[in-house]
């Protein structure tokens, strides 16, 4: 396969009819790496507004078992973009995202937003470190696949169009964006997990890096110092030289899709038994045990 071969069957593929399909072509093949560490960054935005970052302390959760927070969020994800909102996968996972979500009094207006981070974020930082720009079809897709979730969680209000996304994002942010202390400390949470990843003498490397890659408003929201103009720099020319590489390397196959290797869950997970664990005691009390999905 040729490096280009891919866009050209995503070009030929409808952005409406068949936007999940796109969509898992550019997270499982052509951008990875690059699409799950903007949705890192786009939840990690989520935790400068006041209201979300308050009530993601409150649980608990970033304190006790981060690790298993981050793991959770990703494979319920994983199981909606890689199955599709209308498979019986896809709509077991929105189902238990609906239902940890239902515990917890959340605006519409949050909902929103946060949705809004997962069709921007991934468009701009392909745009700025991706190995090669989007296609204007392939934002379309994107867009469409994050509206189709947006459904299936029974937000209202959703935007038709990435520009409504856009301005959305940008307006809730300059209108939300404001420090509190459990969006600190889920925010020092996560960096302290991104950090646990790599080797111990790496790890406060890794933090630095990922605070020169927030916006100033970003940083400002969370009380963090602003970083130097030469270090945003030098960790942007860092992703940019890796993006070059990506473009002359290898072509990942079609029998290779980039499936997640959850820590938590070495041996494998079923949907029914993602989540926090408070939730599964809470279902347990109310209906018995639940019989789980078959993996």
């Amino acid at each position: 396969m040729r490096r280009f071969d891919r866009m050209e069957r995503i070009l030929d593929l409808d952005a409406d009819r068949d936007c999940e399909e796109i969509y898992r072509l550019l997270s499982e093949y052509e951008f990875p790496w690059d699409i799950t560490k903007a949705l890192e960054f786009a939840l990690f935005r989520t935790y400068a507004v006041p209201s979300i970052g308050r009530l993601l302390d409150r649980t608990g959760e970033f304190a006790r078992c981060p690790q298993k927070r981050y793991d959770d969020t990703l494979m319920i994800l994983y199981e909606i973009f890689h199955w599709g909102t209308g498979s019986d996968r896809g709509r077991a996972a929105l189902e238990q995202l609906n239902a940890i979500h239902g515990r917890y009094r959340i605006s519409n207006d949050d909902y929103l937003y946060t949705l809004s981070t997962f069709v921007v974020t991934p468009v701009r930082w392909i745009e700025q470190f991706g190995w090669r720009r989007l296609h204007p079809h392939e934002i379309k897709a994107l867009t469409n696949t994050m509206r189709r979730m947006g459904e299936g969680m029974k937000i209202s209000g959703v935007p038709d169009t990435y520009d409504e996304f856009a301005r959305l994002f940008d307006d809730y942010e300059r209108e939300r964006f404001g420090f509190d202390v459990g969006g600190r400390r889920v925010a020092d949470a996560t960096l302290e997990l991104f950090g646990s990843w790599y080797p111990s003498m790496l790890s406060p490397a890794v933090v630095r890096a990922a605070r020169f890659l927030m916006d100033p408003h970003l940083l400002g929201a969370f009380g963090f110092p602003q970083v130097s103009r030469f270090g945003r720099k030098a960790a942007e020319l860092g992703l940019r030289l890796r993006a070059q590489l990506i473009r002359v390397g290898p072509v990942r196959s079609d029998s290779r899709p980039a499936v997640p290797d959850p820590l938590t869950y070495p041996g494998g997970y079923r949907i029914s038994e993602l989540g926090p664990e408070s939730f599964h005691r809470a279902q347990v009390r109310r209906h018995g045990p639940v019989c789980p999905v078959a993996p």
